[in-house]
Order: structure tokens, then sequence, then C-alpha cells
């Protein structure tokens, strides 16, 4: 196995502990920790409604936009989650980058779109992310192929067996480090974190499995707004994530930091090198 991936490097500084973590569990779905999290939005509704008033309709700051920009930062202030293990290894990545999910239209049968983004919390702006964002699905919207799709539509023109023979070869290279740069850059597996927003559709928020290929050791998915029985508005997130990443308590103060910054948007408009320390 090589010391070195195109898209990582070797995690530095860890306990024996969690260098062996990974021969325990070697699978990501046998290590997986679910969390619910109820976060408070009237804050955040607030400040949407006074950041949207001079933009069109079409390009308004939502508050799924504010969900990923909160990953985003935290991803960047506690890196230690911005990690993955494969081969037996815990790698650092390289680089923020959140996947999310969308349909094309809301009804039944529209197709479900899938972006990639890397995002840079230390110098974008929100309104740049969010344009960014936008700069991604916008073109899918209108009937644009991302490379994936591209990719996936040749492979599924081919017999079964050979598809699932293709995909074990790739997973073997991936193991080893061997998977070429080109081929993970599109990947949306490949990412920090995977995003969906169940809230869209009025759905509540419901806990996702981690998928076994790729490298994403997050998955967060963000529930309808519902008022409490005090009249606060909120949300839940359902949080499913890779123990072998960080211990607990690492990991609950980076979640509990998503939280508190939505709650406080005001923070989200900050570059994390201006959050440093909270």
């Amino acid at each position: 196995m090589l010391p070195w991936r195109p898209d990582a490097k070797p995690a530095e500084n860890l306990s024996t502990m969690r260098r062996f973590m990974p021969y325990i569990s070697p699978r990501r779905n046998d290590s997986v920790f679910y969390m619910m999290q109820d976060i408070e939005v009237d804050a955040a509704l607030e400040f949407l409604e006074k950041k949207n008033r001079e933009r069109e309709p079409a390009d308004r700051i939502t508050l799924f936009h504010l969900l990923l920009r909160a990953i985003s930062q935290a991803f960047a202030l506690r890196p230690g989650v911005n990690r993955f293990v494969k081969g037996g290894r815990l790698w650092q990545r390289d680089g923020v980058y959140l996947t999310f999910s969308a349909k094309r239209s809301i009804e039944d049968g529209a197709p479900m779109l899938t972006v990639k983004r890397r995002f840079d919390a230390g110098t974008e702006s929100l309104e740049e992310m969010v344009e960014g964002v936008y700069g991604k699905l916008n073109p899918q919207r209108r009937g644009q192929q991302s490379q994936s799709d591209k990719e996936m539509n040749l492979m599924v023109k081919l017999p079964g067996p050979i598809i699932m023979l293709l995909l074990r070869f790739a997973d073997l290279l991936d193991y080893f480090g061997l998977l070429p740069g080109f081929i993970i850059e599109p990947d949306p597996h490949y990412s920090s974190a995977f995003v969906a927003n169940l809230g869209s559709i009025d759905y509540p928020a419901g806990f996702h499995h981690l998928w076994e290929h790729g490298t994403c050791s997050l998955f967060g998915v963000m529930g309808r707004i519902e008022r409490g029985g005090d009249g606060r508005r909120r949300i839940q997130v359902a949080w499913t994530y890779d123990e072998r990443v960080e211990d607990g308590l690492y990991s609950y103060h980076t979640l509990e930091g998503i939280r508190e910054r939505l709650e406080a948007p005001e923070k989200l408009e900050a570059r994390t090198g201006e959050l440093a320390g909270d």
C-alpha cells in the first residue's frame, strides 16, 4: 500500500487505538454512530428574510444553504472530522468537499440531481458560497449532465457482471491508493459529507447509511420546519457518522458547533479565520 493518495495524506498523531480501529471494524457501516439533533431556526429564518429582500427569487438563500455553510465551517475549524478510512489506514482529506442532492422539480418521477462541490469557508463569503452552489446546481436543473452522470450512463449500457467487475477493480485500486484523481474528483461518494434536505418535500429527518464505496464518513439529513410546544420553529438533522475517524467528544463538539452557528446565523457570514476559537 502506498503512503499517499491523490486526495489525502496519512493522518498524523493518532493514538494506538485509533490506528487499530480500522482492523477491528473494517467496514464503514459496521462503525456508524447515529445522532438526532434539534436546531431552533427562528433566528435563521429572520436572517434569511433580511438577506433575501434584495435577491431575485431564483437566487434566494435558503435554510439548506445555511446548513451547508455551517458544515463547511465545521470541517475547516475542526479538521479531525475531515478524515476517512481506506486500506486499513486513517487519511486526512485534502480540502472540504460536500455532496448534496436535489430534485429537478418537486413531483413524482422527477430525476434526482447529485452535486459535489469544494467548499472553502476560510476564503469565500456566504454569498460567494451560495453563488457557487447555484453555479453547480442550475446547469443540471436545465438538463446538463455532470461528469459522474455521463460515466454512469455509459456503464449501465454494459452487462451487469462487467459493471460489477469494473466497480470491484476500482475499489481494489482505491484500497491501495492507486485510483487516479481524475476518477475521484467528480465522484460524489468521495466527499467529506453527504447532505440531504428532506424538508424540501415536507418530510421529517431520517437516518441514512454510509456507502462502502468512496470515502464519505458523514451523512446529514435535514427535516422539515416544525413548531415545538413553546411555539418556536425548529428542524431536526439526522447524522450518521463513522466513529473510526475521531473520538466521540471531538465529534460531538463539532456537530454542536454546527447547531450553535445555525442558531446564531450572523456567524455564518464570517470566514473561518474570524471564528478561530469559536
